[in-house]
């Protein structure tokens, strides 16, 4: 008889793997956290999209605060210093009001290819 196998759940699990390595993946979420601060608004695969939305979100956050603190841990996040600098001198008014919630992901069509779930994520 063979042994049956053991399913771990992933209780507490937080984060999307997105079928990457850490390092690969780490990248990939600051290249479109970049890209979304820049354009305002990108197209990616639904779970890219609902994955960036944290690290987005919290840029914005850090930008809100201001300090010299929270400026250098933006521009160990993102790749772009001149958008950090925008970002800190447009994105505190814009947002002050707020009180998160900075980006919306919606749904579109599935991709050509291999029908993967769509979605576009934008700055409120």
């Amino acid at each position: 008889p063979t042994m049956p196998t053991i399913e771990a759940m992933r209780h507490r699990k937080r984060g999307r793997k997105l079928n990457k390595p850490a390092d690969q993946r780490k990248a990939l979420l600051r290249a479109l956290t970049t890209e979304l601060i820049r354009h305002g608004r990108i197209s990616a695969t639904l779970a890219r999209c609902k994955e960036v939305r944290r690290y987005a979100d919290h840029m914005i956050q850090l930008s809100k605060d201001g300090s010299l603190h929270a400026r250098r841990q933006a521009m160990g996040f993102m790749y772009d210093k001149q958008l950090v600098h925008a970002l800190f001198e447009q994105g505190a008014e814009r947002y002050k009001e707020r009180q998160g919630g900075y980006t919306r992901v919606l749904r579109t069509m599935p991709r050509k290819g291999d029908n993967a779930q769509m979605g576009i994520i934008e700055l409120v």
